[in-house]
């Protein structure tokens, strides 16, 4: 077969899948770990966010491939899906999946589709000002009137303020947390990585990423909320 019509069957799909779902995996541990510094040291991350917001590696190569990655894990488990639903018996109706089978991977489009929506919020807020501020105005200075150093915290804080759109960061990281319990798991054995004896390792692992890790951005928002009146 060759590597096109590898893309195109079911397992390909899911390999391609898997392999853009651990790509975005690190990419949320990255991006927590530079949230993380709005609490422990401002001025850090001011400095680490101007670094990656004009360093031309990560905004002409790395933002692109982001980008894409996350459009294409989304069309991607949309696709898997609606192959699945096709392949499907009719009897699989009268089978009671619910009994079968989690929520969660009964429902992975969903909550997939919600990150999405949230991404759609997020970008609003934050990288659609950037894009305008760096290719529309030229301005890649990161700083702004009436603010001493840096804008990248007076920022975040000023946006995440607002206890109304902590509230659906809040509910955008959950749907994250409950996508994220059965795509990791999903994620090694799309790649044949599953293995008896490290079955309770992995389901440990990535139960705690899926709970820890949306719970700190939730920690984030709502640290901003009380910290900033």
């Amino acid at each position: 077969m060759s590597n096109s019509g590898f893309i195109k069957s079911s397992v390909g799909r899911k390999v391609a899948m898997a392999l853009s779902g651990f790509f975005l995996v690190f990419f949320l541990l990255q991006h927590l770990a530079i949230n993380m510094l709005s609490i422990l040291s401002p001025d850090l991350f001011n400095e680490v966010s101007h670094f990656m917001g004009t360093n031309p590696i990560v905004q002409f190569g790395l933002q692109p491939v982001l980008l894409f990655g996350v459009l294409f894990h989304l069309a991607t488990g949309i696709i898997l899906e609606l192959q699945n639903k096709k392949a499907r018996p009719v009897q699989y109706a009268y089978n009671k999946p619910e009994t079968n089978s989690s929520w969660m991977s009964r429902n992975m489009v969903i909550t997939g589709i919600m990150i999405m929506l949230f991404l759609g919020v997020h970008f609003y807020d934050f990288w659609i000002p950037e894009i305008n501020a760096k290719f529309i105005q030229q301005d890649w200075s990161g700083t702004m009137d009436g603010v001493e150093g840096f804008r990248y915290f007076t920022e975040l804080q000023h946006k995440m303020s607002d206890p109304f759109r902590s509230g659906i960061y809040t509910v955008a990281f959950v749907f994250l947390s409950l996508h994220l319990q059965h795509g990791f798991a999903s994620m090694f054995q799309s790649m044949g990585l599953r293995h008896p004896k490290r079955t309770v390792m992995l389901e440990k692992i990535g139960k705690g990423y899926a709970i820890i890790i949306p719970a700190l951005f939730i920690v984030i928002a709502w640290f901003h909320v009380l910290t900033s009146h």
